[in-house]
């Protein structure tokens, strides 16, 4: 029997959400995300095991690395593993022109782009969310206030959230544009690390050498990543990664509301792409 359209659509996200991770392809294809999954759950081990022994020295009263920066520190790995995933999810769907095949079901192209941006962004949040959970067990084994740091994990996965939502709207909307894998690796890195270097350096020039951090705090609109942090700091009174967070709540509201238009705009902007991709 041919399967309803929600069947269908949750086929393609489990699909989806397989593919990100290498699941379901050659050994070749579950190298990289797999060894980026490492990556991310390693120093978070380490975290974890560091906090317990000098917990139990009474040397420490908290965890050494608050939940939320996590992200922030470990953005390198982010960006490398949406900047392959992203292209792998849409990309070569436009090479080998295989749209039609989905689209020959009672399925919609928004159904397509819903399917495809929250596989991604499921497989982005798994990322950042397994880590984040090894260093929570590893603060509740040193018998740190279980309420305190509860409220922090939440914080951190709201954060984690908002992460997921960011780096995949604009990696898939990239990603969609060439049917080249490659381009669509180049163009992602290019996006994401080139602006927050520049928003970064700037607002340390601004903020330290000028002594305006007003204005370095906005600067962190430019960025994805610093985006996502301000909203943080302001939102989850989370500690700033960069040289400058939001200042005031109206620069915080801005921030939030901006993150916002952003992922509706990514969703968008996908939709009338794939309305325009020829069959």
């Amino acid at each position: 029997p041919q399967l309803s359209r929600g069947s269908i659509v949750r086929a393609l996200f489990i699909h989806s959400l397989r593919g990100v991770f290498g699941l379901g392809r050659s050994a070749k294809s579950k190298v990289l995300p797999v060894g980026l999954f490492s990556l991310m759950c390693i120093p978070a081990v380490v975290l974890a095991v560091v906090t317990v022994i000098l917990a139990g020295q009474g040397a420490l009263t908290e965890p050494p690395l608050p939940y939320a920066r996590y992200a922030m520190v470990m953005q390198a790995v982010l960006a490398i593993f949406v900047a392959v995933q992203a292209p792998q999810a849409v990309s070569l769907d436009l090479r080998f022109n295989t749209l039609p095949l989905y689209l020959s079901r009672p399925v919609q192209r928004i159904d397509y782009v819903v399917a495809k941006y929250a596989a991604l962004a499921a497989g982005v949040f798994i990322l950042l969310a397994v880590p984040l959970l090894v260093m929570y067990v590893g603060a509740l084994l040193a018998e740190f206030p279980a309420g305190p740091q509860t409220a922090d994990l939440l914080f951190a996965f709201a954060g984690a959230a908002l992460f997921s939502l960011v780096l995949s709207g604009i990696s898939l909307v990239i990603a969609s544009l060439t049917p080249r894998r490659g381009f669509g690796i180049a163009g992602i890195i290019t996006v994401l690390a080139l602006s927050f270097a520049v928003v970064t350096a700037l607002q340390g020039l601004i903020g330290f050498e000028q002594g305006d951090m007003t204005t370095a705090g906005w600067l962190g609109l430019f960025s994805p990543m610093t985006l996502v942090d301000g909203v943080q700091v302001w939102a989850f009174g989370a500690e700033s990664s960069v040289p400058a967070a939001p200042q005031d709540d109206a620069t915080g509201f801005v921030f939030t509301l901006v993150t916002l238009v952003v992922i509706a705009g990514c969703f968008g902007t996908l939709v009338r792409r794939y309305r325009k991709v020829r069959l």
